[in-house]
């Protein structure tokens, strides 16, 4: 699976308060938890251990007002659901459209930089 912005342009991380950054990993682990619906799921697409997963999870949970991400137990054979809250789809949401328009606003710098590298081969 190839992320956004994973080989070329800027990825960036905004540290919106002391302590707390959001960036193209907790941005990419919103994405794959959307997109698979569970948090196992989710850690093995991004080859993630489930300590990591969870650590940040409670991490972004903890750094909003409102959670970003909702679990749910599952029955006796366990596996759980995940889902972004409508805080977390926001967040996720903002931070793609701002590194969309942060590439945008330096592709003409970034085309200009890969015409003086050497060529390949």
């Amino acid at each position: 699976m190839k992320l956004p912005n994973q080989t070329e342009g800027l990825r960036f991380r905004l540290v919106l308060k002391p302590g707390f950054a959001l960036g193209p990993g907790k941005a990419d682990l919103l994405e794959a938890i959307a997109a698979t619906g569970s948090l196992a799921a989710a850690g093995a697409r991004l080859a993630m251990s489930q300590k990591r997963v969870w650590g940040l999870v409670r991490e972004m949970n903890t750094a909003f007002r409102d959670p970003l991400v909702e679990t749910e137990k599952g029955g006796t054979g366990g596996g759980g659901s995940a889902r972004l809250t409508a805080t977390g789809r926001l967040v996720l949401d903002r931070y793609r459209a701002m590194e969309a328009e942060t590439n945008a606003a330096i592709a003409a710098g970034v085309a200009e930089l890969r015409g003086l590298m050497r060529e390949e081969g």
